[in-house]
């Protein structure tokens, strides 16, 4: 253990460096399962190591974090928080191509840099549980539920996963009869055909029911990266990284059957301490519908498609269908005469994600030529093909009721197409009663009456026009789902291998366990052959030892972070991904914290491979992270210099509106309090070297603006800087003084100096000139009163995350025992005790200064003790005829009474009284005496 050395100053520098190779040599922090203790679990979501680095943003939900890992500790839990690095992806690939070096390099450079500033930080991780998901020993369990989930396939009737060798046998018995399976698409055949088909075809037939499955899907290409993009890579049409051209592309990739657990998903969501906002975020993403499934026939042949609708009842209303781009009728549907202007839409389509799609209310679209016939009315329909209406939700083509639906009703409108509403009963509405009342008085507005539907409610209505449909084979009542697969592969070098190779029958089959990892294979370069393969397609010898070719594409970068909090429980285990003890003892997450853009792809991914491994039995908990708390952003504070337009001078903030001036970002690094250094500045950038400056009162003064954290805005903030100035107590009490943790707010370097100057004060309640100042005196009943007035305060604050308050908490606290000149150990310990989630350098400097023995991480919350709380004393203001005259102290416990008999005998009562005989004595017990003459 490294020997502490004192002094009477607050040396920070000294202090913090000293701690934490305490803590390392000791492994203050390493946990173990102990079943003498509750388990909690408090995880932070997977960073991805960038070489940027962290910036002050970053930390916010790990000091959260961190500080209620802390607090669990001391209040006697068994504590798990791990740290570990999303290490796979797009970035690291990409600097690989244009610098030469490998990833893997980069990768390690990147994890040591967050590392290095983890650390400074004093998280209390257990780092010996660390993972990083470019780890062979760790991709080889991702491999692993990838090979399970292939050979898995969904019973609907069992709601669960099964093996798909069941479901082998089940066809050589029955063949698809009777089956309630997830599949690709509903597949009719016999046990006999069954035995026919060839291997091949076989393989094809199981293809459609496995969890892991090869489909064609659209998928986001980039030609210029090589690759497929997630909808997160992909911005107005442009890869995020590079800005390169990005299309919708039908490919065959693999896939997970995320699909086959919705309903799983849904209703588990009541189960979770989340926000509701949170949880209603993922039912809007799965988004789930009930209603029917309608032939629509088209005019002039014997060719029929199928619309899904949840309001079956406006059948009577519909006006024109819509089919997605992405369609496969959309070639089938288009005449010649509409061809030209048709292969155009689609073209300009393509460039955008169905992220942006459903985000764009702008109208667009083509008229196919074709027309269909409403089953219902005999009407004929005009086809239309639109990018609102996506290809993977319902059956890709809609009946559009522009009275009864928005988008339906812009589109018409943009178009001139007419609108229609079914009337319904007095009393009920439209689905979109304002878009009718719009397009009423319009030459387009049109109302019809079906004696089909008179009388009925909406709901009767549509429930009857359901049963009509059913009724007279027209289609089918379905539930549907907005959640689609989700797609797992990328042309991509820097991720998972997947464990599958090919025979000549051109299908795919696994790999053995025994056989994993199958590990990155070196390559000349990180870039696609000139034949077009993914980077892999470059490897000298990538097939089996029978010589056969391994799957070319790897895992996205979702593949790893998807189960990565099971690995946290058992690190080390080279049997299992976790061992059922482990498993057993700490269950799930029982507190994350993470951002709110995770709310949708990551929650959902995770919960889905969690309970597929719930299925096998392979974990205990159905799902993966009891409670989730987002953290809010923090903003940059950007500062601006004003220069004076055609020259190299630039005035201060306050003289601005004199010149005519360009407000320019700089960077805020060389700002202090709003003030430019500005021999910094000068030297900041070869064209301000012969900068000159207009001051006012001999000062530069920058101007300023709250905006997104930013290197282009100068506004990034290295949270080493920080530390460097003032230490990582201060940073960690100054990030959650900013504002409640679930709020985004602005740094403002500006405001720290007042959280540094605090602990200068903490530090001389125990260190004065002459060195220690704590004394074995005994508590007085103010001091025991400010400690546990703190201790139920900051405790309830922790349990609830509003880590904010506790700060100026603390600052009263210690002014109130400065005020009282408090030495006395008792409240001194205790106090540092209850600061040291917070500030755990400075608290575990002092705890060993004081001669406790140990770390302060390893001792016990105090003991709240409310009868400290209680006051003896009462402070009276005592009121003539309802104006405060003066106060007065009595004893808590004094009856009414006697509170009277004292308020009319003090001194200053004669004054108000002249003689008077008060006509009636009002005495509020604890609060006020009112005197009424």
């Amino acid at each position: 253990m490294i020997q502490i050395q004192y002094s009477m100053e607050y040396n920070f520098h000294d202090i913090e460096k000293c701690i934490q190779a305490q803590w390392r040599e000791g492994k203050v922090y390493r946990v173990t399962e102990d079943l003498q203790k509750e388990p909690y679990y408090v995880l932070d979501m997977f960073p991805y190591p960038s070489g940027a680095g962290l910036h002050v943003g970053h930390p916010l939900g790990y000091i959260a974090s961190d500080i209620f890992s802390r607090y669990k500790r001391l209040r006697g839990f068994n504590v798990l928080h791990p740290m570990g690095y999303d290490a796979f992806g797009l970035p690291a690939e990409q600097y690989a191509i244009q610098t030469g070096q490998h990833p893997e390099k980069t990768t390690e450079e990147n994890t040591a840099r967050y590392r290095e500033q983890l650390d400074k930080i004093g998280f209390s991780y257990d780092w010996e549980r660390e993972i990083r998901t470019c780890d062979p020993d760790y991709y080889k369990w991702t491999q692993w539920a990838f090979l399970r989930m292939f050979d898995s396939y969904y019973c609907r009737q069992a709601a669960q996963a099964r093996p798909i060798a069941e479901l082998i046998e089940v066809f050589a018995h029955q063949g698809s009869e009777g089956l309630d399976v997830a599949c690709s698409e509903e597949l009719h055949f016999t046990a006999d055909q069954w035995k026919a088909m060839s291997e091949r075809e076989q393989q094809e037939t199981l293809m459609n029911y496995r969890l892991a499955y090869l489909g064609d899907t659209m998928v986001n290409w980039c030609p210029a990266l090589g690759t497929v993009l997630a909808n997160d890579e992909v911005s107005e049409g442009l890869s995020v990284r590079g800005g390169h051209p990005v299309e919708q592309k039908k490919m065959r990739q693999w896939c997970l059957r995320v699909s086959a657990y919705t309903e799983r998903l849904l209703h588990d969501l009541d189960t979770l301490d989340w926000t509701e906002s949170l949880k209603e975020t993922q039912r809007n993403w799965i988004g789930r519908s009930e209603g029917a499934e309608m032939d629509f026939c088209l005019s002039g042949c014997d060719r029929k498609f199928t619309i899904f609708t949840t309001r079956a009842d406006t059948v009577f209303g519909v006006t024109f269908m819509v089919l997605a781009p992405e369609s496969e009728l959309v070639s089938k549907v288009t005449t010649d005469a509409q061809r030209g202007a048709v292969e155009a839409y689609l073209a300009e389509t393509k460039k955008r994600t169905e992220r942006e799609r459903i985000a764009d209310k702008r109208v667009s679209g083509v008229f196919s030529g074709s027309f269909a016939i409403n089953p219902l009315t005999g009407k004929e329909i005009p086809i239309w093909i639109s990018d609102y209406v996506l290809a993977g939700y319902g059956t890709g083509a809609i009946m559009a009721v522009p009275a009864h639906d928005t988008r339906d009703f812009a589109f018409a409108r943009h178009f001139d197409l007419p609108i229609v509403q079914v009337v319904v009963p007095e009393g009920e509405e439209a689905t979109d009663p304002a878009a009718w009342e719009d397009a009423k008085d319009s030459k387009s507005g049109t109302m019809v009456n079906s004696d089909f539907l008179n009388g009925l409610s909406v709901s009767d209505a549509i429930a009857r026009t359901k049963e009509y449909i059913r009724a007279e084979g027209l289609g089918k009542v379905k539930v549907n789902y907005r959640l689609r697969d989700a797609i797992f592969s990328r042309q991509r070098y820097w991720g998972e291998p997947f464990p599958i190779y090919y025979k000549e029958n051109g299908m795919p089959y696994a790999l053995s366990e025994d056989a994993l990892p199958l590990r990155l294979p070196e390559v000349d370069k990180f870039l696609p052959t000139e034949s077009g393969e993914p980077p892999l397609g470059r490897a000298a010898a990538w097939h089996t030892a029978e010589g056969y070719p391994y799957e070319l594409s790897t895992m996205p970068g979702f593949a790893g972070s998807s189960a990565y909090y099971l690995r946290y429980m058992d690190p080390h285990n080279n049997t299992a991904l976790v061992g059922r003890a482990a498993n057993e003892y700490w269950r799930n997450v029982n507190l994350y914290i993470g951002g709110t853009e995770h709310a949708t792809g990551h929650l959902i991914y995770s919960r889905f491979w969690n309970k597929f491994l719930y299925d096998l039995g392979e974990v205990c908990e159905a799902e993966p992270f009891r409670k989730l708390v987002n953290q809010g952003m923090i903003q940059g504070r950007s500062n601006f210099v004003y220069r004076i337009k055609n020259t190299n001078t630039f005035v201060s903030y306050g003289l601005r509106e004199q010149y005519d001036v360009t407000a320019i970002h700089v960077d805020v690094n060389i700002v202090s309090n709003d003030q430019l250094d500005l021999e910094r500045f000068r030297a900041w950038r070869p064209e301000y070297a012969t900068a000159e400056f207009v001051l006012e009162d001999g000062k530069y003064i920058c101007g300023w603006a709250v905006e997104k954290m930013s290197k282009s805005m100068f506004n990034v903030v290295n949270p080493d800087d920080i530390i460097a100035r003032y230490g990582a107590d201060t940073l960690r009490l100054y990030e959650m003084f900013l504002g409640p943790l679930e709020q985004s707010k602005p740094w403002d370097t500006n405001g720290i100096d007042g959280v540094h100057r605090f602990l200068k004060k903490f530090w001389a309640l125990y260190y004065g000139a002459d060195g220690l100042r704590v004394t074995d005196a005994e508590p007085t009943a103010e001091e025991l009163k400010s400690l546990h007035k703190l201790i139920k305060k900051v405790g309830q604050d922790i349990e609830g995350f509003s880590f904010n308050t506790s700060v100026p908490a603390f600052m009263i606290c210690v002014n109130e025992l400065t005020a009282a000149k408090t030495t006395s150990r008792p409240i001194l310990r205790d106090l540092l005790v209850v600061l040291s989630p917070f500030a755990p350098h400075i608290t575990d400097w002092l705890w060993q200064a004081l001669g406790e023995a140990g770390s302060i991480v390893r001792t016990d919350w105090p003991q709240y003790r409310e009868e400290y709380l209680v006051e003896s004393q009462v402070r009276y203001p005592v009121s003539f005829n309802g104006k405060v005259r003066f106060n007065i102290e009595l004893p808590a416990d004094m009856p009414k009474e006697e509170v009277e008999k004292a308020a009319l005998s003090a001194t200053e009562a004669a004054r108000w009284l002249e003689g008077k005989t008060p006509k009636k004595v009002i005495v509020v017990p604890g609060r006020i005496v009112n005197v009424v003459l």
